[in-house]
């Protein structure tokens, strides 16, 4: 498999890394203190044409593959983690089902106001007591009239404050489990769905994560995505890609964190001398780069295969278990070159550690990545 970019790509790279280093991460520190939402750094990433990337350009978007779109996610997420998931949830995790599995009328609705940046989607699947186990979820469908009566709570629904309408999971039969869990879209306002409680998280503190409450929220039958039943196939397809871009995500951190260390090294004296000279922090230096490659390749090849249309789920689970943890450590390392100062809100690598925990969770814990990973080689086997 060959890991060259094209000469498209490398561009793409060095405009977004030039957009992200320049527009979102002097804003970064402020954005992470207050927890709010990020209006001004989306804007322009909706300005930039970002949250169209990979739609069709039938239905605006630039209809990129999901390789072109973990550059751009590495980039941002180096830059700012909280900002960049305003776009990564909302278009490679929420919006997925639309375009994988809407009718025509479906997307021809709601892709346009995607790509445009206007109206971002969330992807409301995860309930207090269905989170590693999605055919658990309690969210109830009921046939009313020509639609459909929602009822239930999501909880943990990044972006759910701020997006335009929610794609959300919810099951026509309990006793069914899985086989009845169904999707639909939601489109805000409905006097049916109200925000609850927002999150107060340890990272990523500015991409804002709430409830979703729905009583009785009526949506017609023509909001319905896919056929009842199909829900979980859905949710869990969508969830493959994106786990790519968390892989994605990872890798940004990462990087974010090993070039502040390596600068602080070379800056840093003790003992007369630069600590970059010291071959304990030469070693933590030389593991994180080694590192760092490995996931982003791992994520390459994921990524790759998705847009070539070949098997990719035990890659995605790779790249995304790999890179997740490779976060943790390489984090980890960078604040503890920095010392004292590492533990300090005056440098970033605080951020960037409490920022990497959560790529090990959402999309899907690592202990739920090692059961696909073993699924996967145990049928090959």
């Amino acid at each position: 498999m060959d890991f060259d970019l094209t000469e498209e790509q490398k561009l793409l790279q060095t405009t977004l890394r030039d957009f992200a280093q320049k527009e979102i991460a002097p804003a970064a520190s402020s954005i992470d203190k207050s927890g709010e939402f990020p209006a001004v750094e989306v804007k322009k990433m909706a300005d930039l044409g970002l949250f169209g990337m990979t739609i069709p350009e039938k239905y605006g978007g630039s209809g990129r593959g999901l390789l072109d779109f973990c550059l751009a996610v590495e980039e941002l997420a180096g830059a700012s983690a909280a900002v960049d998931n305003y776009l990564r949830v909302s278009l490679s995790l929420a919006i997925v089902p639309v375009m994988q599995f809407g009718t025509e009328t479906q997307k021809q609705k709601y892709l346009p106001p995607q790509a445009s940046g206007e109206k971002m989607a969330c992807f409301a699947l995860t309930e207090a007591a269905a989170g590693s186990d999605p055919s658990a979820i309690e969210t109830t469908a009921t046939t009313r009239g020509d639609g459909y009566v929602l009822n239930g709570t999501k909880c943990f629904i990044s972006v759910g404050e701020h997006a335009g309408f929610v794609v959300v999971f919810a099951t026509v039969d309990k006793s069914l489990k899985g086989r009845g869990i169904t999707a639909f879209i939601v489109e805000k306002p409905n006097p049916g769905l109200t925000v609850g409680k927002r999150e107060d998280k340890m990272g990523i503190r500015g991409l804002v994560s709430t409830e979703l409450i729905f009583e009785d929220c009526f949506i017609p039958a023509e909001n319905r995505i896919g056929q009842e039943g199909q829900g979980l196939k859905i949710a869990l397809e969508a969830l493959d890609a994106s786990r790519v871009t968390v892989g994605a995500e990872a890798v940004g951190i990462s990087r974010a964190a090993y070039e502040a260390a390596l600068a602080y090294a070379k800056e840093r004296k003790q003992f007369g001398q630069p600590i970059a000279d010291f071959q304990a922090v030469q070693w933590m230096l030389a593991d994180m780069a080694t590192q760092i490659d490995a996931a982003r390749l791992l994520t390459f090849r994921a990524a790759r295969l998705h847009d070539e249309g070949r098997p990719y789920v035990k890659e995605a689970a790779m790249a995304k278990v790999f890179a997740s943890e490779v976060s943790g450590s390489v984090t980890s390392k960078a604040l503890q070159i920095h010392g004292g100062y590492g533990y300090t809100k005056d440098f970033p690598v605080e951020r960037y550690f409490r920022d990497a925990k959560i790529t090990e969770i959402y999309e899907g814990t690592s202990e739920i990545m090692r059961m696909t990973i073993a699924r996967s080689i145990l049928k090959e086997g």
